[in-house]
Order: C-alpha cells, then structure tokens, then sequence
C-alpha cells in the first residue's frame, strides 16, 4: 500500500475470479473474461476496488517459443480493467509485474498486445518500459451478436478441456495484427531480447485541417477533405 500528498492510497493484492470477471464486465473494452488459467490482482484506491490486472498461461501454446522458453516460463498480460483511477497504469503495471514474478519465481517473459482494432498503440506499455518488438500476423477472429469472440477461445484445446464450439451464428471476421510487447524478468531474458527491439509505434489520431474550398475543374468550389491522420506521442 502507497500513498503520497493528494494521491490516493494504492493498494494491490490478489483478487478473487469473481472480483476481476465483474471489473472486466464493466471497466474492459472486450467484455469478456479469459478461459484459460489465470491470476488476478486487485487494484484499490482509498479503499474502493477500482479494477483488476490479469495474466494468463495457456490461451496461446505457442507464445513461448520463439523464445525458447517452455509454457510455464512466459505469461501473457491479458486484461487492464479499470474504472477512473488516480494512479498512472504504467505504475500499476510495474506493481503487478513485481507481483507474479515473486508468486512464480520460475517466470522469466511477460508478452501483450495491443489491440490496434480498438485504437491502441500501446502507450501505458511504453510507459512502463516494455519492449516493442513489431506487429502479429493478421488473423481472424469471430463475431456474434454485435461481441468479437477471440479466435484463441475456439481454435485450441484449454488445459484439457477440449476444443470449444463457436456459438451457433457467428461468423468470421478479419482480425489486424496487433502491436506486441515483452518485459523480461532476468537480466539473462533482457539481453536475449534486446535484438527485437523497434522503435515505438505512435498513435494515429484524426485532426480537423484547416484548408478552405478548394475550385474544381469546373470552377465549383469543392468542400476539403477535413480530415486527415497524424501521430502524436500521447497514449
């Protein structure tokens, strides 16, 4: 627990399942809970639960092996659900990575992605000092109801449960790729990755111009094209 002058009091501790389904419910774009084994940290201000932080093992067999690591030896950050907070999530992170690195001393690489469907370009992870290493490969995902439903949910088995049905009506949509991050745990971790390393990408953000009519051939004047995308540093 931290606290400072006009700061909140932060605290994290382990949270049940039930605690971090209803803060991704509410407080996550996604809507959904992972299926996969999991572990969960709460996140309180002055006394009031404000969210969860949670990671994963096993959504994604593969996610371990381009490094070399076993399963065991990499997680996945899966959510950040938070309602308004007063503490940045980049200190939160840092919190939380501390955390599951001492509940599982034998865990080496953290791995995330951000969603560049929903706008993200990964601002809080580059805040907290993870390593960008580049895009995933487009895919597809599947949607129903107005809801995208990860691929990985239907396309693999979860710790033995058997491989599980779309349901009934959804349909396959392209996915784009996504921005993904490391954060090493060992210093013999961080070295290996340091050759991935890429500049970090930047958000694409829509911004009014301000040119005016422009005459066509005809001599009617043509309405601009009032927008137009540019990059800016922020989150």
């Amino acid at each position: 627990m931290s606290s400072s002058p006009n700061k909140p009091v932060l605290k994290l501790d382990w949270c049940s399942h039930e605690a971090a389904k209803w803060a991704v419910e509410h407080w996550h774009y996604s809507k959904t809970m992972p299926v996969s084994k999991s572990v969960h940290f709460g996140v309180w201000e002055n006394g009031e639960f404000v969210g969860a932080i949670i990671f994963s093992w096993g959504a994604n067999p593969n996610l371990s092996k381009p490094y070399g690591l076993e399963m065991t030896e990499c997680a996945e950050l899966v959510r950040v659900a938070l309602r308004t907070h007063g503490t940045p999530v980049s200190r939160l992170l840092s919190i939380a990575t501390k955390m599951i690195k001492r509940q599982s001393p034998g865990l080496r690489l953290l791995v995330s992605y951000a969603d560049t469907r929903q706008g993200h370009h990964g601002g809080i992870y580059q805040a907290a000092g993870w390593v960008y290493t580049g895009e995933t490969d487009r895919k597809f995902d599947f949607e129903w109801n107005g809801k995208i439903l990860q691929r990985r949910s239907y396309t693999g088995k979860n710790f033995g449960g058997g491989r599980r049905r779309p349901p009934p009506g959804a349909t396959k949509i392209e996915s784009p790729s996504k921005y993904r991050y490391l954060y090493p745990l060992d210093a013999a971790m961080r070295a290996q990755i340091a050759p991935l390393a890429k500049p970090y990408p930047k958000r694409a953000v829509v911004v009014q111009a301000v040119e005016q009519p422009r005459p066509s051939a005809d001599g009617v004047a043509e309405r601009p094209d009032r927008s137009r995308i540019a990059d800016d540093g922020r989150q």
